[in-house]
């Protein structure tokens, strides 16, 4: 059979013939069953393989020059990646993967742009002790470093401000240990992201690696602070109330034990939500003073010792630090770091919220309380009365987000992820979004990123392509990451996506309208929502005044595929008590003469009758 050559059967031919000097068969470069990375290989496919070892299921982010050699090794080794609209969105979709997996989530970027793009998401990860491994391809260092290359920013110093720890790469053999120290590190102690700096140059450098799993460091503890909580749970005479955070995510059954012994009223974080089934008799919702749930904060009142199990008491879970001073708290975390900074404990101690949990359980007979009928029909009254209120309307002119929260609640199915993000409505959410399994509710708590829900969302549906994932967002938020929407459609991962439309930074209103009475740049432009879903190649729904609330985002639900729905929404005058909370305590760190500024303001305003808002 006669051979036709071409210039394209030649150049074909070529290639070929070099591919062996740059990627090695599988015979010599593959992943030993013990977790072991052998043979010759570049470093691009040494890191591939080191991520295969680790359990990496995703990579999310977008190729670029640097990283080329990277992107490729993936696909020849089918490690599976989702290319992003937009770098913020990788590392958020790792977020949003990692929360709902408890893994850690993977990044790949490009220096300069795409390290920048991406540092919110990374700065979210820090804040709400997320894990995540982020891969940050470098300039050419050593040898073939020259001055003024593209994208030469100081990326370690910005990686550093957003992570845990940096890893520096600088020669071809360290890489596959880099990898496997950045997983260990994110998730040990406190979890978060760690960074690795990996130069260009060295993924196509070849050489033979040798790569052995690294062993996990120990959980720390100390006796002595163990036995000084101990004692204390065991005066029977102190009431105990539990405090729960995202540490106790993975330990839920354990806590619901926990509790029942201590016959302890258990509130969360809003990043502990799930912690415990929110419909067990002793969970009474989130926070514990007047910014939580109100059956939280009625619940807590007789608690003369809070146990604070994997929570940090930052700024937005209390509200400004409003939560109110007990006489005894024991303060549990995995980093040292966070104890005694807000709140000063009786005992603190510093370990991991399953060992402490499991320890104590182990002298359950010494801390066990008598089971308290009194407690417990307390908080079903007080759940049922937060129900009612919850149910009454508050909106006239459109949908009121608290009975679309309820009624989105009712319709999605048990074991549905829910993304909600940085609107007005987080905070009613948090209240009413009954939530009854660990990492099933996720919302960005301490730096706030708006925008976070939508590209989350879709990391969340990644990771489990055959659950309901439905996301809540604002119109505001929904500017900032909307093309994110398009990748679902490319992708098929059916996210519904719900969008609470008034046209305005309504939360930015709240704020501003009670301290200076009026608004200034919170007007939105009026989105033509339909044409933007035709436009990112997904379905379209609308929720308007008048519909069937539970019927209307049952169609959405039923719709295959992604969804864009948009809710028109009217705030109306329904209270937010975390605002309210923050008012107060605010307010009363104020001095006189600040106040007095304050009054004059708006005594003066309140005489200006002309239209002064935008």
């Amino acid at each position: 059979m006669a051979t036709n050559f071409t210039r394209r059967t030649i150049l074909q031919g070529l290639a070929m013939g070099a591919v062996p000097a740059l990627l090695p068969a599988n015979a010599e470069a593959r992943i030993k069953h013990d977790g072991k990375v052998v043979g010759l290989m570049s470093g691009a496919r040494a890191l591939v393989e080191t991520l295969l070892a680790e359990g990496c299921e995703c990579v999310f982010g977008i190729p670029g020059a640097q990283e080329n050699e990277l992107w490729d090794a993936m696909k020849s080794r089918d490690l599976p990646y989702l290319f992003v609209t937009h770098e913020f969105s990788a590392s958020t979709m790792a977020d949003g993967y990692a929360r709902a997996t408890g893994k850690p989530g993977v990044i790949s970027v490009v220096p300069g742009p795409g390290l920048t793009n991406s540092l919110t998401g990374m700065g979210e990860a820090l804040l709400d002790s997320i894990p995540m491994v982020c891969i940050v391809g470098d300039v050419a260092r050593g040898e073939k470093y020259r001055p003024f290359q593209v994208h030469e920013l100081p990326m370690e110093q910005l990686l550093k401000a957003v992570t845990k720890e940096v890893i520096s790469v600088s020669t071809v053999d360290e890489i596959p240990c880099a990898i496997r120290t950045a997983f260990i590190k994110s998730k040990e102690g406190e979890p978060g992201p760690v960074g690795v700096l990996v130069p260009y140059n060295l993924f196509i450098e070849a050489t033979r690696f040798n790569s052995h799993p690294l062993s996990s460091p120990g959980i720390p503890f100390n006796e002595d602070c163990f036995a000084e909580a101990l004692n204390l749970l065991k005066n029977t005479n102190l009431r105990v109330g539990i405090y729960a955070g995202i540490g106790c995510q993975d330990f839920s059954n354990e806590l619901t034990t926990l509790a029942e012994v201590l016959q302890a009223p258990v509130a969360t974080s809003v990043s502990g939500k799930g912690a415990i089934d929110e419909c067990h008799p002793l969970a009474v919702g989130w926070g514990y003073g007047p910014q939580g749930t109100p059956t939280a904060e009625k619940a807590f009142m007789a608690v003369d010792l809070v146990l604070a199990i994997g929570v940090k008491f930052s700024e937005v879970s209390t509200a400004f630090y409003s939560l109110p001073a007990k006489p005894y708290l024991i303060h549990v975390d995995a980093n040292a770091d966070n104890m005694n900074k807000i709140k000063k404990a009786t005992v603190a101690v510093h370990t991991d919220a399953g060992f402490f949990i499991r320890k104590l359980l182990e002298n359950e007979s010494s801390i066990r309380r008598n089971k308290s009928e009194k407690l417990t029909s307390c908080i079903a009254s007080w759940k049922a009365e937060d129900a009612r209120a919850n149910a009454k309307p508050n909106s006239k002119c459109g949908i009121d987000p608290m009975q679309f929260i309820l009624a989105l609640r009712k319709s999605t199915k048990p074991d549905a992820l829910t993304y909600v993000d940085v609107t007005l409505s987080e905070h009613w959410a948090a209240e009413a979004f009954t939530t009854r399994r660990p990492r099933h509710y996720f919302n960005p708590t301490d730096n706030q990123a708006m925008g976070w829900s939508i590209p989350a969302s879709i990391g969340g549906q990644k990771a489990f392509p055959n659950r309901q994932v439905v996301t809540i967002t604002g119109d505001g938020c929904f500017l900032m990451s909307a093309m994110e929407i398009s990748t679902t459609a490319r992708e098929c991962l059916p996210v519904k996506f719900f969008v609470l439309d008034d046209q305005t930074y309504h939360y930015m209103q709240k704020l501003q309208k009670q301290a200076y009475l009026r608004t200034t740049a919170t007007i939105l432009a009026r989105m033509n929502y339909e044409a933007l879903a035709k436009g990112f190649g997904v379905d379209y729904h609308e929720i308007k005044p008048g519909d069937d609330l539970e019927a209307s985002i049952q169609i959405a639900l039923d719709k295959k595929g992604p969804v864009l729905t948009r809710v028109i929404t009217d705030y109306g005058q329904r209270p937010v008590r975390w605002i309210d909370a923050v008012k107060d305590r605010y307010t009363k760190e104020l001095s006189g003469r600040q106040k007095l500024k304050f009054i004059a303001r708006m005594g003066a305003r309140a005489l200006d009758l002309k239209k002064d808002n935008d």
